[in-house]
């Protein structure tokens, strides 16, 4: 059972330990981590290159296993699930953007937005869909394939993606990486809205300061570990606490 809080969480990270190789090429990745993602938030998980913070993200949301620990999507606890469970847990509670896109070359911006819920077997809704598609600013481009959309056009087809089935969650791994500043920005701001317009949850991994200071709070990480937090960051803000992190490790 989880601890009773007086915010609903919509994932939660107890005491997560996991590391990779064996002997003297044994590498802790995260070490007794535990964090909570209350509902309708938007964080941000930051930290030096090794410092663990795609590997919780991975963990969290049920794409990688931990060697020791629990971790929650809402109520139900994933560490405990069989892999034919958790495969449902993700297709249907969970929602990924990634650095790549992740995106099927021969479907169009519409069919790859409503992919997982044709995967799923389930009837998409079609006003929550014309919603999603007008918030993203693609209602002219849902016949366009992805090589004729640009890197900012084909991120929001992912973010639409991730939106369509109401996930419990979205877990956003660099989205910004590969976009120049401008299109970066849209997508921040979309999902900066998706949260304040929709109630949605996201969590950010990323290494930009401008990027974490759209989020509602940042985590850091170091060695593993969860080294702090800032609530309301700013750039400036994020840019000196990372500094101090990096002399740290």
């Amino acid at each position: 059972m989880m601890t009773a809080t007086t915010t609903a969480l919509a994932a939660r990270a107890e005491n997560l330990t996991k590391a990779y190789g064996t002997g003297q090429v044994k590498v802790t990745a995260l070490d007794q981590v535990t964090l909570d993602i209350p509902a309708g938030s938007f964080t941000a998980v930051m930290g030096p290159s090794g410092s663990g913070k795609s590997t919780l993200m991975h963990c969290m949301a049920g794409l990688d296993s931990v060697d020791s620990g629990r971790a929650w999507i809402g109520d139900q606890e994933i560490t405990t699930l069989r892999d034919r469970q958790l495969t449902k847990v993700r297709r249907d509670r969970v929602g990924f953007v990634f650095q790549a896109y992740n995106l099927l070359p021969v479907l169009t911006a519409a069919d790859n937005i409503t992919l997982p819920l044709d995967i799923a077997g389930r009837t998409a809704d079609r006003e929550w869909l014309d919603t999603i598609i007008e918030t993203v600013g693609l209602k002219d481009r849902l016949h366009h394939r992805p090589s004729e959309l640009s890197g900012g056009q084909q991120q929001r087809v992912a973010i639409a993606r991730a939106l369509a089935g109401r996930p419990a969650i979205i877990f956003a791994d660099e989205p910004t990486g590969n976009l120049d500043s401008k299109a970066g920005t849209e997508v921040l701001d979309l999902l900066r809205r998706s949260v304040r317009e929709f109630g949605q949850t996201i969590v950010m991994v990323t290494h930009d300061p401008v990027a974490a200071s759209y989020a509602d709070r940042v985590v850091f990480l170091a060695d593993g570990q969860v080294a702090g937090g800032l609530e309301q960051p700013t750039p400036q803000s994020v840019l000196d606490r990372m500094t101090t992190l990096g002399s740290e490790s």
